[in-house]
């Protein structure tokens, strides 16, 4: 769907251009985005293998088992069925842990790993479990407490301080965290009680 809907847009843009006569502002515009595009890999592409690495050593020296001990308390009364030594418990902290540095693209192999496992733990295939959906949930509002890819964003694009923003990051990922999290539950609680 998505396939059509940016196609349809660039389509519509080609022909207003056409149309109104900007055909030279259109082949600028695409020029000049091509080359930002490709500053901004490059400049995401760094501080995303360095954060990549530095889970990847945390899970080899043991640190995700720590992480998960720590997360247990709060994590607990989400993930009633996960036992905290559980490899799935292991990748849902490290998936939240990376998420509240404000690391999406390195959480993002934990939580693909955290779905697998997830999975495999399921009962019914074809329907997620409660546990498959709060942790979607949570990874999808997550809350950030450092966020290092906007800082590294409004960095690269000239801001002088790219960290001003972490109070409003704060309230709004704390608040559409707590907003998710209690519709999620309720509708999980009301599954049940079918």
């Amino acid at each position: 769907m998505l396939n059509y809907l940016w196609s349809g847009l660039i389509i519509l843009s080609i022909l207003c251009s056409i149309l109104l006569g900007n055909t030279h502002n259109l082949s600028q515009a695409l020029i000049e985005s091509g080359a930002s595009s490709i500053e901004l890999i490059l400049t995401m592409a760094g501080i995303m293998c360095l954060w990549s690495g530095i889970m990847k050593i945390a899970v080899e020296s043991g640190l995700t088992a720590l992480i998960a001990k720590l997360f247990a308390p709060l994590l607990r009364p989400l993930f009633p069925k996960l036992k905290k030594n559980s490899d799935a418990f292991q990748s849902i902290t490290m998936n939240i842990s990376a998420n509240l540095l404000g690391l999406g693209n390195a959480a993002t192999p934990f939580g693909l790993k955290a779905m697998e496992q997830l999975h495999t733990l399921n009962d019914r295939s074809d329907t997620a479990s409660n546990e498959m959906i709060i942790f979607v949930v949570m990874n999808t509002a997550s809350l950030q407490l450092l966020p290092t890819t906007l800082a590294t964003l409004r960095q690269s694009y000239g801001s002088t301080a790219p960290f001003e923003i972490i109070v409003p990051v704060w309230i709004s990922s704390a608040c559409a965290l707590a907003v998710a999290l209690i519709i999620a539950c309720t509708l999980n609680m009301s599954r049940r009680k079918r």
